[in-house]
């Protein structure tokens, strides 16, 4: 138990999580009001509330992301996914729908979607970055016809519950995300399916001739990673009760890879660390609320998650470390 706890605390999920206690730290400093929270109406309110809430779609973003770059790959379309999903489901609704069949339809969408881009990879044999980039090319683009370009605006309580309902005091997206990401752990984890994905993503070819499954790891990990980009964009479509082809995750996928590269999981595959990528996440809105908390504008925000993307991949670099354990001591030999 001791070697296992160990083990973590020299993770790169640990050295993230440290990243974003830093970056609380100095959010405390710079705002004296971060960590205050106020009861109001059944639900708690406050800054650091907000950073959880608005955290939650990309969040649920970069845990599908995480899978697909642990199988070596990457999705390039996440955003586009996003975008499709929000507009099917704001037309169903808007033609008077269910709130539950527009949900389906979103997440039957980005799911079937995903597992497009893993079918390219696989069966045709198209590098990742080309194969996804076909869709976020494409995706958006067939969600403003979907759209017939326009901002699709409809009224429905229920399926705006998706973003602003609230339970225990904490809004529902939050606990929507912390659901995700205890699942997808305990698949990564605890199953085969787990085991199969890093074996993948580690040596694919190793994995063909062992015998293990891995098209259909591949195409579900990419499924999985589509259905998830599709709830983050029923989420932000909720929210704003709208589905608009053009605004809807916009940027996704830069923000997603970033989290899971913030969170340690290998570009090269055979590593996800699921953890470390929620911690990611978490480090780039809390950098962003900042900014705009302080009234500076959106576009330091992003010069700020650059910083904190070269920042923590440096504290996780083995390189990094071996150069601070050669350096010399004061006072010591010349």
């Amino acid at each position: 138990m001791a070697d296992a706890r160990l083990a973590w605390w020299k993770s790169s999920a640990a050295k993230a999580a440290l990243g974003w206690l830093v970056v609380l730290a100095i959010g405390a400093a710079i705002s004296p009001g971060f960590f205050e929270l106020e009861w109001r109406e059944g639900r708690l309110y406050g800054t650091f509330v907000d950073v959880l809430l608005r955290a939650s779609p990309t969040l649920l973003a970069a845990l599908g992301m995480t899978l697909v770059i642990g199988t070596g790959g990457v999705d390039l379309s996440v955003g586009a996914v996003a975008a499709i999903s929000a507009v099917l489901a704001a037309r169903h609704l808007q033609s008077g729908g269910n709130a539950a069949m527009a949900l389906t339809l979103g997440l039957g969408s980005g799911a079937l979607l995903g597992a497009w881009n893993g079918v390219l990879v696989r069966k045709l044999g198209l590098v990742p970055i080309v194969a996804t980039l076909v869709l976020f090319t494409a995706g958006r683009g067939l969600a403003q016809l979907a759209s017939g370009g326009n901002v699709l605006t409809f009224r429905s309580d229920t399926f705006a519950s998706l973003a602003t309902g609230t339970l225990a005091g904490l809004p529902l997206p939050i606990w929507i995300t912390l659901a995700s990401l205890a699942a997808l752990t305990f698949v990564v984890r605890g199953t085969s399916f787990g085991l199969y994905l890093q074996a993948c993503g580690d040596n694919p070819r190793a994995a063909d001739l062992a015998g293990l499954p891995v098209t259909a790891v591949i195409v579900s990990a990419y499924a999985l990673c589509g259905l998830f980009a599709a709830l983050s964009g029923a989420i932000v479509a909720a929210d704003v009760q709208a589905g608009d082809a053009a605004s809807a995750g916009l940027y996704l996928e830069l923000d997603a890879i970033l989290a899971v590269v913030i969170g340690g999981t290998s570009l090269r595959g055979g590593r996800v660390q699921l953890v470390g990528t929620a911690f990611g996440a978490l480090i780039l809105q809390t950098l962003t609320t900042l900014v705009l908390v302080q009234g500076a504008r959106l576009e330091f925000a992003l010069i700020a998650k650059a910083l904190a993307v070269v920042a923590v991949c440096a504290l996780q670099s083995e390189r990094w470390g071996e150069l601070l354990r050669r350096r010399p001591r004061a006072g010591g030999a010349q």
